[in-house]
Order: C-alpha cells, then structure tokens, then sequence
C-alpha cells in the first residue's frame, strides 16, 4: 500500500500520494483499491523512462527561473545563456530517456565518474534516434 511504502522509505504519505496520483494520471501506474490493492506498472518497466517518471511528477524535465527551458526568454544581454540551457536541456533529455526503470534496477556496471568521456548512461537510444543497427 502506499502507506506501507512510505513508512519504508521514510517519507510523508501526503507527498508519496501525490506522486503516485501524477503516476497515474501519466498513465504510467494503475491502482487497484482494496485488501489485494496496491500499485502496478502500465508496461515493463523497460518501457518506462526515467523522464516519463520526471515529466508525469515535474511536468518539465528542465526549468529557467520557473518555466520550461524552451519557454525561457532572456535580455538582450543575455540572449546568449538560450542556447546554453537549451543544449543542457538536450544533454539532460538524451540521458533520462535513455534510462528506463528496468535499468535502475540492474546492478550499476563500474564506468567511473559519470559524465566521464567515454562512458554513456544505460538504457536505450532516446526517442527518434536511429537504432545502433540501422
């Protein structure tokens, strides 16, 4: 039950209720109510990414000063830092939409710092992008 997870991870039931709410209303989990009630995936969790999980809680997977990044405006001053945040935005997108649930629960092979040259998140190629093998 919810309530039975949030005493083991240790946080408020009101805040772990409302993000299985925004679970559920993505699409992504489906409850069932009563004495053998409890929560489920939709599809496997390889089907689920960690950005399906962040969009359905956030909404946003990056923000500016409040709104999504590609919605930010900036001064003419600063007009530069669009594209700066845009390109942190893709870099942060490529990775949560490579990494599914499934890969958050194997075993993390040792690939050193994260981010290091070289070493790439697990998962899948994000959305729209051409497979390893055509």
């Amino acid at each position: 039950t919810a309530a039975a997870l949030a005493r083991e991870r240790q946080m408020p039931p009101a805040f772990l209720q409302s993000i299985l709410v925004d679970l559920r209303r993505a699409g992504l989990l489906h409850g069932q109510r009563g004495g053998e009630g409890g929560y489920t995936l939709t599809r496997p969790a390889a089907d689920i990414t960690v950005g399906d999980v962040v969009r359905a809680v956030n909404g946003a997977l990056t923000t500016v000063r409040g709104l999504p990044t590609q919605s930010a405006t900036y001064p003419p001053a600063a007009a530069g830092l669009r594209e700066v945040w845009l390109a942190v935005h893709e870099r942060i997108a490529d990775i949560l939409d490579r990494t599914t649930l499934a890969d958050l629960l194997r075993p993390a092979p040792s690939r050193g710092p994260a981010g290091a040259a070289g070493t790439h998140p697990p998962g899948r190629p994000p959305r729209g992008a051409a497979s390893p093998t055509g």
